[in-house]
C-alpha cells in the first residue's frame, strides 16, 4: 500500500511546473502518465488541489471524487464517494463525481486492471479510497497549520473546514497552500474509529439520482457530437460463421447511409443516423459461412451434458473415497439438475463511440474492463495503451457482458471507426444483443449422496458440466488449473455442507460448443446454489427433518451462515403456519465474501408460480451505504427470480431463437413480491453486493414449491406445467 502514495520529488516538479494557476499532486500515476494527468485535472477545474488520483478540491470547495470502478447501476458513484468523504470530513452538499480515465493508477488493488465485476468495488477500495481521503485531510490540516502558525493538534476539521477556535478556514481556501506540501506516507495515515463515522452506514441518498430522473446523465448511447456516424453490423447468424460475399446496392441506395464494408465480426453499414444504418443492414444480401456448430441444438446439448456428467471429470475437491462408500451405502439420493444459457440483456444494448486522430484514439462507452479495452484497441491501431483514451459515461446495466475478455464490441467499434476514416458510434440493437453472443453457460450437474439414519450426509459424488468461461483467454492461466475453472465449481467445491462429508468428489467437465460464455452476475454461483441448496431441501425431506434445522445442523462452526439463516427464520416467521394454499421454502449461500439467506412464499395459480413474499438477510461485514445495500439485494433477486421463472436461450440449427423481451423473458412489474431486507451489522471483512443477492432466490422459490406441492423442480426455469 505505502507505494500508492509515493510521489518523487521531480514528479512533483514536473507536476506543478504543468499545472500553472493551481498545484497538483498526484500518486499512484506511473510515470508516463502523471504528468498529463496533472496538467488535465488542472484544466478540468483551475487552481485545483489533488493529493491523490481520486480526488481533488477546487477553490470553490468543490471535492470532486474519481472513481477507479464503473457505475452501472450498483450505487459506487455514492459509496466510493462516501469512503472518502468520512476520512476528509468533506461538505457532502459539495462533493461531485466523475468516472477516472483508463490508467493503471485506478487497477484494481491486488491487481494489473482496471475493471468492475465480482462485487469487488466497494471491497477493494474500502481501505484505499478512506485513506485517500486521510491523505487530502493531513495535507489541509497541514496548510491551515503553516498558515496561521500554530501546532496541528490544535487544529481539527469539520465538514468543508479546519477549524482553529472561532476561526474556520474552508477547504477551497487552503487547497493551493495544500497541494506544495509533500504527500504521506500512507502507513502512517490513522483512518478513524467505526464509531466516529458520520457518513458510513448511515442511509444515504445517490447522488447519481437527480441526474438520472431528469435525463442529464450521460449513457454511452447519448454521445454525440459534430461529425458523428453511426453504425450497425450484420453479424454472423450461427456462432463461428464468416462473411463469403456480399451485395450491398441496395444497402448503399437508403438515404443517410455514408458506406458499407467488410470488418471481422461481419458486415458494417454506416450512416448520418441509426435508423438509416439499420435500414440500410436489413437491405444487404450477404452470403454466410456455417460455423463450426451449424446444427447446434438446445435439445441434443442437454444430453451431449448429461451425458458427459456420467463419465470422469477434472477432480475440483475430494476428501475419503466417495465412490466406493456410495457404493456401500443403503440409502442414497440421486439427483439431475439443469440451467440454461442465459443472456445479460442490460436495458442499455452494447454501443461504443470511437474518434480516431494522429497518434490518438478516443473512445466513449460503457465498460467494466478498461485496461483489456483499452489495451485491445491500442493492439489494432498500432498505438500505445497511454495513446487511447477512454471515457467511461453511466453504464445503463453490466451484469458482467460489457466486461469482456475479448473486448468484442470495443474492438469492433475500432475495426468500423478505423475503416470508416471518420468518428463513429457503433450501436447494437436488443436483438443484436440477444442472438450476439457471449452468455451465462448452460449447466448440468450429476449428484449421488449417501445418508444414514438420522438423514446426514456421507458420502457425496458430484459431477459439474458446463462451458468454462476462461479457457482460451488470457485469463486461462489464472482461473483454470488442472482442468478446472474456479468459477464453474465455486460454491460446490467449497461448500461448507461438503466440508461436513468424510466421502466427497466434486469434478467438472468444461465441454467447448463454439457458444461465446462470460460472467453472468454470481457467475458460477448463479447455478451451483441452486444445485446445492435445492439437495440439501432434497435430503433434509428424506430425512423427515425440518429444511430450516436440518440445515442449522450441518451448517454448525459456520457462525455467519447460521445467523443469516436464523435471522431469516424469525424475521419471515418460519415456525408459524404457513397460510392456505402457499408454500414456503429457503436457501442460504456465500459469494463474493458476503453471507445471504433467502425465504420465499409461493403459491401456484393454474400452472404458474406466484411469488407473493421474499425476507432476505445479509452478513456484508461493514456497511458503507444502508440503502444501496437493501437496493443491491432487491435488484439481486429480482435478476434471480427474472431466470428462475422465466429466462432462457434455446438453440436450433446453430441460431439462437429468442431476440427481445417478448420471448427472452425477465420479471414484469405485476411478478414482484413483497421484499424485506435486514441487515446484519458485522466487523467482519467487508463483502460484495452486488452479486450476493442473485444465488439464493431460485432455490429458496423451488423448495417453497415443492413444499406446497411435493413436486420437485429440477431445472430452470421452474414449469409445473406447459403453461
Amino acid at each position: 500500500m505505502k507505494r500508492s502514495f509515493d510521489l518523487s520529488r521531480r514528479d512533483f516538479l514536473k507536476a506543478g511546473a504543468l499545472a500553472g494557476g493551481g498545484l497538483v499532486v498526484a500518486f499512484t500515476l506511473p510515470s508516463a502518465r502523471r504528468a498529463a494527468m496533472a496538467h488535465e485535472a488542472v484544466a478540468a477545474e483551475p487552481s485545483a488541489f489533488a493529493p491523490n488520483a481520486f480526488l481533488r478540491i477546487g477553490s470553490d470547495d468543490r471535492i470532486t471524487v474519481l472513481l477507479a470502478h464503473s457505475e452501472m447501476g450498483q450505487g459506487i458513484w455514492t459509496g466510493l464517494a462516501m469512503l472518502i468523504a468520512e476520512e476528509l470530513d468533506a461538505d457532502w452538499a459539495k462533493i461531485a463525481v466523475e468516472h477516472a480515465p483508463a490508467d493503471a493508477a485506478y487497477a484494481r488493488v491486488g491487481s494489473t486492471r482496471q475493471m468492475t465485476g465480482g462485487s469487488s468495488s466497494t471491497r477493494t477500495e474500502f481501505e484505499r479510497y478512506r485513506k485517500a481521503g486521510a491523505a487530502a485531510r493531513h495535507l489541509l490540516l497541514e496548510a491551515a497549520s503553516l498558515r496561521l502558525g500554530v501546532p496541528v493538534a490544535e487544529l481539527r476539521t469539520e465538514p468543508g473546514k479546519v477549524v482553529h477556535g472561532a476561526s474556520k478556514i474552508p477547504y477551497g481556501d487552503l487547497a493551493d497552500d495544500a497541494g506544495k506540501l509533500p504527500v504521506p506516507d500512507a502507513e502512517t495515515l490513522a483512518l478513524k474509529d467505526p464509531k466516529d463515522w458520520i457518513y458510513l452506514g448511515r442511509p444515504m441518498r445517490r447522488l447519481d439520482s437527480a441526474e438520472k430522473i431528469t435525463g442529464r446523465a450521460v449513457f454511452g448511447m447519448d454521445i454525440q457530437f459534430e461529425g458523428l456516424l453511426t453504425a450497425v453490423v450484420a453479424r454472423a447468424p450461427n456462432f463461428g460463421g464468416r462473411v463469403v460475399s456480399f451485395d450491398a446496392s441496395a444497402a448503399r441506395a437508403v438515404k443517410g447511409v455514408r458506406d458499407v464494408f467488410q470488418v471481422p465480426s461481419g458486415v458494417a453499414v454506416v450512416a448520418d443516423h441509426y435508423w438509416a444504418a439499420k435500414t440500410g443492414r436489413d437491405a444487404l444480401r450477404i452470403q454466410w459461412a456455417p460455423g463450426p456448430r451449424p446444427d447446434l441444438d438446445s435439445g441434443a446439448l442437454r444430453k451431449e451434458f448429461s451425458d458427459l456428467a456420467s463419465t470422469p471429470g477434472a477432480v475440483a475437491a475430494e476428501a475419503g473415497n466417495a465412490i466406493a462408500e456410495l457404493a456401500g451405502s443403503e440409502r442414497v439420493i440421486e439427483a439431475e439438475y439443469s440451467v440454461p444459457y442465459l443472456a445479460h440483456a442490460p436495458m442499455e444494448p452494447l454501443n461504443c463511440t470511437v474518434k480516431i486522430t494522429a497518434g490518438r484514439c478516443d473512445l466513449w462507452t460503457g465498460t467494466q474492463y478498461q485496461t483489456a479495452d483499452q489495451q485491445a484497441a491500442a493492439a489494432i491501431l498500432g498505438l500505445e495503451p497511454e495513446q487511447v483514451f477512454i471515457h467511461t459515461p453511466f453504464l445503463g446495466g453490466g451484469f458482467g457482458r460489457r466486461a469482456s475478455t475479448t473486448s468484442d464490441f470495443v474492438t469492433e467499434a475500432v475495426w468500423v471507426a478505423q475503416a470508416a476514416q471518420a468518428p463513429v458510434k457503433t450501436v447494437w440493437s436488443r436483438e443484436d444483443d440477444i442472438r450476439g453472443g457471449y452468455y451465462r453457460s448452460a449447466f448440468v450437474h450429476k449428484a449421488r449422496v449417501a445418508i444414514d439414519a438420522s438423514g446426514t450426509p456421507t458420502a457425496w459424488h458430484h459431477a459439474i458440466v458446463g462451458q468454462s468461461i476462461a479457457t482460451g483467454t488470457a485469463l486461462e492461466s489464472r482461473m483454470v488449473h488442472d482442468g478446472v475453472d474456479a468459477t464453474s465449481v465455486e460454491g460446490v467445491a467449497d461448500a461448507p455442507y461438503l466440508s461436513r462429508v468424510p466421502h466427497r468428489r466434486v469434478e467438472l467437465h468444461s465441454p467447448r460448443t463454439g457458444v461465446p460464455v462470460l460472467w453472468w452476475r454470481s457467475v458460477g454461483h448463479s447455478h451451483n446454489a441452486f444445485v446445492m441448496e435445492s439437495l440439501i431441501d432434497e435430503l433434509a425431506h428424506a430425512a423427515g427433518r425440518d429444511p430450516v434445522e436440518y440445515r442449522r445442523a450441518l451448517l454448525q462452526g459456520y457462525p455467519r451462515h447460521l445467523r443469516v439463516l436464523d435471522t431469516v427464520a424469525e424475521k419471515f416467521g418460519w415456525t408459524a403456519a404457513p397460510e392456505q394454499g402457499r408454500g414456503r421454502g429457503v436457501a442460504v449461500h456465500e459469494s463474493f465474501g458476503s453471507f445471504v439467506a433467502q425465504a420465499a412464499e409461493v403459491s401456484v395459480q393454474d400452472g404458474r408460480i406466484k411469488v407473493h413474499r421474499v425476507v432476505c438477510a445479509i452478513d456484508c461485514g461493514p456497511v458503507v451505504n444502508p440503502s444501496g445495500v437493501s437496493a443491491q439485494m432487491e435488484s439481486g433477486i429480482v435478476f434471480g427470480l427474472s431466470a428462475a421463472l422465466h429466462s432462457r436461450l434455446t438453440f436450433k440449427d446453430g441460431r439462437v431463437q429468442e431476440s427481445n423481451f417478448h420471448d427472452y423473458a425477465v420479471l414484469r412489474m405485476h411478478e414482484m413480491p413483497a421484499v424485506e431486507v435486514h441487515i446484519l451489522q458485522s466487523a467482519e471483512p467487508i463483502g460484495g453486493v452486488g452479486e450476493p443477492g442473485t444465488p439464493p432466490i431460485a432455490p429458496a422459490v423451488a423448495n417453497a414449491v415443492f413444499a406446497l406441492t411435493g413436486v420437485r423442480l429440477r431445472d430452470l426455469p421452474l414449469r409445473l406445467s406447459a403453461a
